[in-house]
């Protein structure tokens, strides 16, 4: 059992940092595209929810020509400064953040464009500049939809199996999550070790999708 501990603590990490990350780059997207107009804007969102769609191998795939040894980026950090991404747990956070990301986009472009213009151009006439007025006003009405986005993300990552096996492999106590320890358990017939790797992932994805669940009627009911 003492693998499996390691593998929830490694899962935990990994979707810990692709949430925090996801919180970064989710909300700032996610703001942008619902508040500028411009050409290519629905091509855009297009290809930013495409992770959400894509089977997890393919999306692998695209990681590894970008990250791998022989990648784009990947052979670029190797030659210039000796880090090598493919098979770390660094390498199981990007492929996290990036299956996750749609979550934490959508739903923050779609709590943004619930605010109420008028709070927004109130604020404006009071002097706020933009800055002040996206922390001020914007982000605190629409935190109740970026939350529930959050936590759906964070379950993903929880989960997230075909990309990060293709990037970071099942290296025991480095790279293996709990998706790839019950996998490999399977595989070696542990039953015993399997059934509770399940029973923790089950629980733990469904207390989030409550939290989640308790949040968006919330927001609902504070617009009515």
């Amino acid at each position: 059992m003492g693998e499996a501990w390691t593998a929830l603590a490694l899962t935990l990490k990994v979707a810990g940092w692709a949430t925090g990350i996801n919180l970064v780059l989710g909300v700032g997207v996610g703001y942008a595209l619902s508040r500028w107009r411009f050409p290519g804007r629905d091509v855009l969102d297009a290809v930013l929810t495409l992770p959400m769609v894509m089977p997890p191998t393919v999306l692998g795939y695209y990681l590894l020509v970008v990250i791998g040894s022989q990648g784009v980026v990947g052979a670029w950090l190797l030659q210039n400064f000796g880090i090598r991404l493919i098979f770390t747990w660094q390498a199981a956070v990007i492929a996290a953040t990036i299956v996750a990301f749609p979550l934490v986009f959508k739903a923050a472009r779609a709590a943004f464009e619930n605010v109420d213009p008028q709070c927004e151009d109130a604020a404006r006439t009071l002097g706020l500049g933009e800055w002040s007025l996206f922390l001020r006003v914007s982000l605190p009405l629409a935190w109740r939809g970026i939350l529930a986005g959050l936590l759906l993300a964070f379950a993903r990552a929880l989960g997230e199996f075909g990309a990060t096996l293709m990037v970071a492999g099942s290296i025991a106590g480095q790279t293996q999550t709990l998706s790839i320890a019950v996998y490999e358990a399977v595989q070696a017939g542990q039953d015993d070790t399997a059934n509770f790797l399940v029973m923790v992932t089950s629980l733990v994805c469904m207390a989030v999708l409550l939290s989640a669940g308790r949040l968006v009627p919330g927001r609902v009911a504070a617009r009515s």
